[in-house]
């Protein structure tokens, strides 16, 4: 039986490590359910939950299972000094950066209640930003062999990245996401070699407008967006 809600949670400011735990513990407990219905008949079987869950960080850099320490600038004093703090995380991608400002979202969604193909699921991400974006007069696309929102993504000279994406997804499980430049101070990108490419810049939608954007505004479009794509009803 498919389950297509999805339940939706804003954490407001929540510290990385606590935020991360908790998704994990809703991966897993996702996980178990579907481990626990395979041995069991379709009447009795529990549908798994989906969940979306949107927060800010304070200042972190994170580090994918791909990535490389070199892309992390700062030694361990320099990171105090910045008031940031570096995690080694179990998401595909390089390093990011994670801080107030940036709209994260990490969907735990059991994909088998939707289709079963990652690639698309990626996709979709995308296009939530991408749409999202538009309702504020900017265009953004993608950039080729490269996950995440750019604009100019085509262009080497003018290609920026606007939003970050890095998941984990196990038994068709999806946790981490993506991470929305919205107002964030982009002064922390310059500590890292974003997603380990050193030959493009890092924008947000604060600086391409000029102005700050309202977040609950921009929250509102993102579920939106989100759930149509995902054919989806948020509760």
């Amino acid at each position: 039986m498919q389950n297509k809600k999805i339940i939706f949670r804003d954490l407001g400011l929540m510290d990385y490590k606590a935020c991360w735990e908790y998704q994990e513990k809703l991966f897993n407990e996702t996980v178990q359910q579907k481990i626990s219905n395979r041995d069991l008949p379709p009447e009795k079987q529990i549908p798994t939950k989906n969940y979306l869950l949107f927060v800010e960080h304070p200042h972190v850099y994170t580090l994918g299972k791909s990535g490389d320490e070199k892309n992390l600038l700062l030694n361990e004093k320099q990171l105090g000094e910045k008031n940031s703090t570096y995690y080694k995380i179990n998401r595909g991608g390089d390093i990011t950066y994670h801080g107030p400002g940036q709209l994260v979202a990490y969907p735990i969604l059991d994909l088998d209640n939707f289709f079963t193909d990652i690639h698309k699921y990626l996709r979709l991400l995308e296009e939530t930003i991408i749409i999202t974006l538009k309702d504020y007069g900017v265009e953004s696309g993608r950039s080729k062999g490269e996950t995440g929102v750019w604009l100019d993504g085509e262009d080497k000279l003018k290609a920026r990245k606007i939003c970050a994406m890095g998941v984990r997804c196990s038994r068709w499980v999806t946790m981490h996401g993506w991470g929305f430049n919205v107002n964030a101070d982009l002064d922390y990108f310059k500590n890292i070699i974003p997603c380990g490419i050193n030959d493009k810049a890092v924008t947000s939608l604060h600086k391409e407008l000029g102005r700050d954007v309202d977040m609950n505004e921009i929250k509102e479009k993102l579920k939106s967006n989100f759930a149509n794509l995902f054919e989806a009803e948020l509760i």
